[in-house]
């Protein structure tokens, strides 16, 4: 289907602009949000009689979108959840959580200005996009721990769950020894010197000896 954007559309184009997309991303989500028309005459008409009140429009909300960036962009939130001893959470951080995390810090979004590429469901520092403006792109880091302890950490760029694996992993280090041979285990010597030496068998004498006592 062919549109007109009546506002810049990330790897679509800028306003004014006649693009070619699927019928599906047109009817669910560009009609509907008043991001563009469909192109036929009587709307290419009506949109260039209506082309510079849409572009000052579009100024306005850009200029408000920047004044409100400078209380976005750079901002850390921090969130504590439960999670595995593997850093996986029990659930999800979602685009409301970092609403109001933000709305905490002052800052005031809307939870379709948060983008997440990906659901957030492991501990870490997690760099996320907030949309204040078609032309305006803010960033923020969402610092998910377990513990206000644990996010302290991080956010002096520690790898919590790095940390935890070379704990865990340090208590299984072998001994080494340089003059074992290939295949040998470790300490197998010293185990068979420490072993008990087998009974001795009776002797012929010991026999003879038993059979005069009786």
């Amino acid at each position: 289907m062919e549109v007109i954007l009546l506002e810049r559309v990330e790897k679509l184009g800028q306003i004014g602009d006649v693009v070619t997309v699927k019928n599906g991303f047109a009817r669910n989500y560009l009609l509907p949000n008043k991001k563009a028309l469909r192109a036929n005459e009587s709307n290419k008409k009506l949109f260039e009689a209506n082309r510079a009140k849409i572009e000052a429009d579009n100024a306005d909300r850009r200029s408000d979108a920047e004044k409100a960036a400078k209380d976005v962009e750079g901002k850390t939130v921090q969130l504590i959840r439960q999670a595995s001893n593997t850093g996986q959470l029990y659930g999800s951080v979602s685009a409301r959580d970092i609403v109001e995390a933000l709305e905490a810090e002052g800052a005031k979004v809307t939870k379709s200005q948060v983008v997440l590429d990906r659901p957030i469901k492991a501990i870490g520092m997690h760099e996320v996009r907030v949309v204040l403006h078609p032309e305006v792109v803010s960033m923020i880091k969402v610092n998910v721990a377990r513990s206000p302890e644990e996010a302290d950490l991080q956010a002096q760029g520690v790898d919590v769950m790095a940390q935890m694996f070379e704990r865990e992993t340090a208590g299984f280090t072998e001994a080494f020894d340089p003059n074992a041979e290939p295949g040998e285990v470790p300490g197998e010597e010293t185990q068979e010197a420490a072993a008990p030496a087998p009974a001795a068998e009776a002797t012929e004498a010991d026999a003879d000896e038993g059979e005069a006592k009786a």
